[in-house]
């Protein structure tokens, strides 16, 4: 059997039409995503740079002061692209917002011991025991002791300081049950309450963390 007329319906593509195939496929994603970029050029470029300079032919012309100040200038140029680039955000941003103990609540820890000391003068002992509570959490995450998961309790946030303060494991517990009797239970909050857990926010603020969590 001649293979001569399956050959005759094979399309065989012009050279425009052959260019144009194969811009359409080098432009889809995956090849986009293979290219090298902009710093893999430059970390190559230095060191075909570096492989010229020390070569047989080059090293001899090349004053040994000379190479050394190129090298130095090529290592703070790596160095200022990594701290550039390469710097991770900074996570005490992000941890200074959001949610805190079931409410959005952007406040620094010294605004809420300011704003709980003002609810305590108006005999507001209520408000003055969640607002020292959540003091005592953003504090703790100021210090990058505590690093909760969304919406943790206030029982969680006492239990992850505890790994920070042994000795304070019990205080902590009580401050969060007193928490919770005030903003779930509305098991009204007095003087003695506040007072224990402001005294709590002072030694914690006071002591050096046993041990930090990773």
């Amino acid at each position: 059997m001649s293979l001569l007329p399956v050959l005759q319906d094979v399309f065989v593509p012009d050279g425009d039409e052959a260019r144009r195939w194969a811009e359409e496929e080098l432009s889809k994603p995956a090849y986009e995503a293979a290219k090298p970029t902009w710093f893999d050029e430059l970390w190559r470029a230095i060191g075909e740079f570096f492989a010229n300079l020390f070569s047989n032919g080059n090293a001899s012309g090349v004053a040994p002061l000379a190479i050394v100040v190129i090298v130095l200038i090529l290592l703070a140029a790596v160095v200022v692209a990594l701290v550039v680039w390469g710097r991770p955000r900074s996570s005490r941003t992000v941890r200074r917002s959001g949610q805190l103990l079931g409410e959005r609540d952007d406040r620094s820890a010294a605004q809420l011991r300011a704003d709980a000391e003002r609810a305590a003068r108006d005999g507001d002992w209520d408000a003055a025991v969640a607002l020292r509570f959540r003091a005592i959490a953003r504090g703790l995450l100021e210090r990058d002791l505590i690093d909760p998961a969304p919406g943790a309790t206030a029982q969680a946030i006492s239990r992850e300081a505890a790994i920070a303060f042994r000795a304070e494991v019990e205080p902590l517990h009580e401050a969060a049950t007193a928490f919770d009797r005030v903003r779930y239970l509305r098991i009204p909050a007095d003087e003695s309450d506040y007072r224990t857990i402001a005294a709590l926010d002072e030694r914690l603020g006071a002591l050096r963390p046993e041990a930090v969590p990773a």
